[in-house]
């Protein structure tokens, strides 16, 4: 893991589940290599790739994402729930496992599509665990709705249908949340839109592909609240969709290690208030140039408009992308990591790495996990 100015501890008082052990560096160090198109990055770089310890047992998923994420532990402390049905509702479904109120590791047993004619309300303490089947859902999506501790890993969205169908849709006031492997595409609205306080979320190694409006963060100039919201992207692969890689307003978030590429309209659009860490990512552009769009809005509680703010950092920049930075000097108004969390895996922005993020990002074809637990139906 990249340990960047050293060990913090998080000034809010957030620390992961008493069940883990502190954070731990996996890998050895190797030399950093500069980037062309930025000054190079501070702290180490790491050989190895994120999560390589997390399919070795079932549950080693839970508490394991970096980033803004970490303390999400799903259902660790629940038995197994399997899902027997591809049908929207009834005994065996998705919808069924998903609403029960205590903590569950919800798993599949078949393989197939899921048609939902309705939004499935994920309640918390949940993990919604892909591996050992593919599993694809369509028509809306997954709606995490004041809730907390829900991990959603390996799964497949396409075909999102009707106004407000976002494939993964976090509102209001969740937090805690983790998802990590997912491919997404084609839907009518988003494909992960963060709104309306929901916070502490890591967003890790899904595939974004074939949309519009890929990635909201922060809902409107109105909801001055969304202030709270901070959010950690990392390991995704942004391949040809047009724009939102992400687009934020007063949240904090941190990209690193993402491979954006081929967008029709901008990559990042740093709305309202927004401060942006962009570390260590691949920026790949096509025929439209620019990188950070600076999109100037007013909030709802002041009397000025203005833009977000972005601090690039070790960004690479190819075909002619432009980062289109401020050059007045709002990179100071820019977060640290190390403020929130002190450990995170990164790596140089090379050949090597978008190599690896074009095989490795979304759905994989992993068996599932041994589990120690009893399980229940």
């Amino acid at each position: 893991m990249g340990n960047l100015h050293g060990l913090h501890r998080s000034h809010h008082g957030e620390t992961p589940n008493a069940t883990f052990p502190p954070y731990k560096a996996y890998g050895e160090e190797s030399p950093a290599l500069a980037p062309p198109s930025s000054s190079s990055p501070s702290g180490h770089h790491m050989t190895m790739v994120p999560y390589c310890h997390v399919d070795s047992s079932l549950r080693s998923l839970a508490g394991k994402a970096e980033g803004f994420g970490r303390a999400a532990v799903g259902g660790l402390n629940g038995p197994i729930c399997r899902v027997t049905s591809l049908n929207d509702e009834g005994p065996g479904s998705l919808r069924e496992a998903c609403k029960r109120p205590e903590p569950l590791w919800i798993v599949f047993d078949v393989s197939g599509t899921i048609h939902l004619a309705s939004f499935v309300s994920v309640s918390s303490h949940k993990t919604v665990d892909g591996r050992g089947h593919r599993v694809k859902i369509t028509g809306k999506g997954l709606r995490l709705k004041e809730c907390e501790n829900v991990i959603i890993c390996n799964l497949e969205f396409e075909g999102g249908v009707g106004p407000d169908a976002d494939a993964i849709q976090i509102k209001p006031k969740s937090h805690n949340i983790w998802i990590d492997r997912c491919s997404l595409k084609n839907y009518y609205d988003g494909l992960i839109d963060i709104t309306r306080e929901s916070t502490d979320i890591t967003v890790s190694r899904c595939h974004f592909m074939n949309h519009n409006k890929t990635m909201l963060i922060g809902a409107d100039t109105s909801h001055v609240t969304d202030r709270c919201i901070r959010v950690t992207i990392h390991h995704c692969f942004f391949d040809g969709t047009r724009q939102r890689h992400p687009r934020v307003r007063f949240a904090k978030v941190h990209l690193f290690n993402n491979y954006t590429r081929h967008w029709s309209i901008y990559a990042v659009g740093a709305g309202v208030e927004s401060q942006i860490y962009s570390q260590c990512n691949i920026y790949e552009a096509g025929e439209k140039k620019t990188v950070f769009k600076y999109i100037i809005e007013k909030a709802g509680d002041k009397e000025k408009p203005g833009a977000g703010f972005v601090r690039s950092e070790g960004d690479l920049l190819l075909n002619g992308a432009k980062s289109c930075l401020s050059q007045d000097g709002g990179e100071r108004h820019v977060f640290s990591p190390t403020q929130h969390y002190a450990e995170w895996t990164i790596e140089s922005p090379t050949e090597k790495l978008k190599n690896y993020l074009k095989h490795s990002t979304g759905w994989q074809n992993l068996p599932l996990p041994p589990d120690q637990l009893p399980t229940t139906a």
